[in-house]
């Protein structure tokens, strides 16, 4: 919420400096992000009236001005702007002005002729960024006039954060009510005489769901003038507070809902076609809106339609068909009350936003609706003119609000202090609120209100505290330090800490990234494959965040594209947080939901070279090996096996399942081609994703004796069929191991050769260095041959396996 500080002023007037008000804004809740000053300091800027031009008589582009400054005399000033006019009334810096970026203006000729001033544009009095010429004020401005007292320059602009629930702020009246109740000043009063119906013509309204439109209100108002200019008070309260002026008709709309929250529409009546329809859009349904984006319509989109179709997206944005033009003379002013419930979400839907869906979302005030339009009638008549006809109004269902208690000791005990009941009342009562006082028998003293129609964030106990403690001051609440036995967390030794293993990734050379847990449904579906049915959002905080992910992975291409976009030819991510899928077989307990499975994952990337770039090392790319490496290196001691394994979103022949202990805990790979040209990836980076639980459970250490005798090794040449792989060859050792128990001799088993060639055929060789050694005594011949004797029948019989 972006608005002038002078117009908050006309509302309410603390003796407060703009520091101190935007101080006390801050520490009530509404944190003030930017306090800027509407235009920087410049000085000797007057209104200036252009009485007299000719052409320069030695430059084709400059005119020699006669300037009426209120002076005895008019300056004589070169100018060369392409709106320079007789008549005209201009900023005029004289001599000795001091402009923004240390510009001073001083006596001169340009091209021999004498200039004594300036003739200034916007954007050399840095108001805004203009340029196209000099900056035109109106016919009615005070000549000799300093300019920043006529534009009311001396000005400051508050950006204020709002939260989601305090949507009664989103207007200069509610921001001014907070501000009243802060510092006890006066609160002005706000009351508009309704207007008189000078005509009888009326447009038919038609509400189908009272519940999504608790009340639609307009008028008719005929013969105005819709290209009348805007007046220039309301045109800079409007650029001050970030909206654009566009036309009279509009800028009143826009200027109603900054100051009283109400948002607004004006309609061409002449191109409604019947009645004006508040109702839920039929599938299939378009709409043309007025940003010239064309929709396709569901039905749990309210809509405002006529007999002929649809006009506008209602509490979002109107439709091209029905909008007001320069040359409209007959208008419809429609103001209504749309149920939270039933806008949220639809503009991200249709990846737009705007101001009145902002509000609408949030909840306005469900009372408002009558005021806001007669203030309408009255800025359109005094600035447009035309006549007006009666006012139109159908109300529905609206919200209801019920009696709130609030608990004195419970309030105490909750901030922590011992604010008296009549302080809190006091508090209560300064936001406009009725209080009742009560006493209950088992809780004492209480207080009773009843939210307003504009306080949507009022509905339990919890937030009259929350009142009560903001106008308290939160800075007087005094800091107390926690009195507690404090005991040491039990860790087990069998579970390594997860920042152990974010430590050890980091060591290796990635980066830790954090997600959110919600990703794009295509994304989803690229890496999650098509049947992973993902848990929809309800509300999502954007289109591209619909629905919660499944795996990890989609979120990481996302980071690499993120960091390519920005030159980043190296990227190595990594990422632990929960998934989220539907599973029957969860139950509902404190820490799950049920039917929803929340395993913690593990997952990385890595991309482009395998090291950095220098002198001692050929660049090479990541491949499948590195990756398998580092996951090694992750959860060493423990051994892994790796499976050819197939996965929707890696390269088929380019991945493995993940084996610890005889049972699968994940997959790396590389990226699919599909997915790597589908992407726009010049490369295919390497992914890995695993159960954090499995890699941060590790087994207890055990002590055991170390052998003082000499260590044997043998190395064996086995020949074995090209489809055998290693890890069978390893599980048949460490069968055999399993097998011997305590009078196992073999310490170390190590792959050292591999060889294929024809003279082998459909077979291939693999060397192995077997080490053995006694815990007792020196190894003999006949014991180290009768181990490998019964190693090799081990081996035939697992993997068919035979001597070279």
């Amino acid at each position: 919420m972006q608005f002038s500080e002078q117009w908050l002023r006309t509302w309410v007037n603390p003796d407060l400096t703009t520091a101190q008000l935007a101080d006390t804004l801050t520490m009530g809740g509404l944190e003030v992000e930017e306090c800027d000053p509407a235009a920087p300091a410049f000085t000797h800027v007057v209104v200036g009236e252009v009485v007299a031009l000719e052409k320069h008589p030695d430059a084709d582009k400059l005119n020699v001005c006669q300037v009426n400054v209120g002076a005895s005399e008019c300056l004589q000033i070169v100018c060369g702007a392409p709106n320079v006019a007789v008549g005209v009334k201009i900023p005029c810096a004289m001599i000795g002005a001091e402009l923004p970026n240390d510009f001073t203006i001083k006596a001169a000729k340009l091209r021999g002729v004498a200039s004594a001033g300036m003739l200034c544009s916007a954007r050399e009095l840095g108001i805004s960024d203009e340029a196209q010429g000099l900056m035109l004020l109106p016919a009615d401005a005070p000549v000799g006039a300093d300019i920043r007292d006529y534009l009311n320059l001396d000005d400051h602009v508050l950006t204020i954060k709002l939260t989601p629930n305090r949507a009664d702020c989103l207007s200069i009246r509610g921001v001014a009510r907070d501000v009243a109740a802060m510092t006890g000043a006066p609160l002005q009063g706000f009351a508009v005489e309704p207007v008189a119906a000078t005509i009888a013509d009326e447009l038919r309204l038609r509400v189908d769901d009272k519940v999504a439109c608790g009340r639609l209100t307009g008028r008719v108002l005929k013969n105005v003038n819709a290209s009348a200019p805007s007046p220039l008070w309301m045109q800079q309260r409007l650029q001050r507070a970030g909206v654009r002026s566009i036309s009279a008709l509009v800028d009143i709309t826009a200027y109603v809902m900054l100051e009283l929250g109400q948002p607004m529409h004006v309609y061409d009546l002449n191109k409604i076609k019947g009645t004006l329809h508040a109702r839920m859009a039929r599938n299939g349904e378009s709409v043309t809106l007025l940003n010239e984006q064309t929709h396709e319509l569901q039905d749990d989109v309210l809509v405002i339609a006529d007999d002929a179709g649809v006009l506008g997206l209602a509490g979002i944005m109107g439709g091209q068909s029905s909008k007001a033009e320069l040359d409209t003379t007959d208008i419809f002013l429609e103001a209504a009350f749309f149920a939270p419930d039933t806008i949220q979400g639809k503009g991200r839907r249709y990846r737009f936003s705007t101001d009145a869906a902002h509000r609408f979302e949030r909840g306005v005030d469900f009372m408002g609706q009558r005021e806001a339009l007669e203030y309408a009638t009255r800025l359109t008549l005094d600035i447009c003119g035309g006549q007006v006809g009666p006012v139109s109004e159908i109300i529905g269902e609206l919200p209801t609000r019920s009696d709130l208690t609030l608990r004195v000791a419970r309030a105490q005990k909750v901030i922590g202090v011992e604010i008296p009941a009549d302080d809190m009342a006091t508090y209560l009562s300064q936001l406009q609120l009725d209080v009742t006082r009560g006493n209950d028998a088992a809780h004492g003293a209480t207080l009773t209100v009843r939210a307003p129609s504009y306080r949507f964030d009022m509905a339990i106990e919890e937030d009259l505290i929350e009142e009560v403690a903001r106008l308290f001051g939160y800075d007087n609440i005094p800091v107390r330090n926690p009195v507690a036995t404090m005991t040491m967390l039990e860790v087990s030794e069998s579970e390594r800490a997860a920042d152990a293993v974010r430590d050890a990734l980091v060591v290796m050379d990635y980066q830790e990234v954090i997600n959110f847990s919600f990703i794009d449904d295509a994304l989803e579906a690229d890496f999650g494959g098509a049947d992973s049915n993902p848990i929809a959002l309800v509300n999502p905080i954007a289109a591209s965040l619909s629905v919660m992910r499944t795996q990890l992975v989609g979120s990481l291409v996302h980071n690499l594209k993120t960091n390519l976009a920005r030159s980043q030819s190296r990227v190595r991510v990594f990422e632990m947080a929960k998934v989220f899928y539907r599973d029957a077989s969860v139950l509902a307990s404190e820490a799950t939901v049920p039917n929803i499975a929340q395993p913690l994952k593990l997952a990385g990337l890595t991309y482009g070279a395998a090291l950095p770039e220098q002198w001692n090392a050929p660049s090479t790319d990541v491949d499948f090996y590195d990756m398998k490496n580092e996951l090694e290196r992750l959860l060493a001691p423990a051994v892994l096996s790796f499976v050819p394994f197939a996965h929707v979103a890696a390269h088929p022949g380019r991945c493995a399942q993940v084996v610890l202990a005889g049972q699968a805990i994940g997959w790396l790979g590389q990226l699919h081609p599909r997915l790597q040209q589908k992407h726009g990836l010049a490369k295919a980076p390497m992914l890995f994703e695993l159960d954090a639980q499995a890699v941060l459970a590790r087994s207890l250490p055990v002590a055991a004796a170390v052998s003082k005798q000499q260590m044997v090794t043998r190395d064996l040449a086995l020949i074995v069929a090209k489809q055998v792989d290693s890890a069978q060859v390893s599980d048949s050792f460490a069968q055999f191991i399993a097998l011997e128990g305590a009078s196992n001799l073999i310490r170390g088993v190590q792959l050292f050769d591999v060889y294929q060639g024809e003279r082998l055929g459909n077979d291939k060789s693999m060397a192995y260095r077997i080490s053995l050694q006694d815990m007792n005594e020196t190894l003999q011949d006949a014991q180290v041959d009768a181990v490998m004797s019964r190693l090799l029948t081990q081996l035939q019989a697992d993997v068919g396996a035979r001597l070279r």
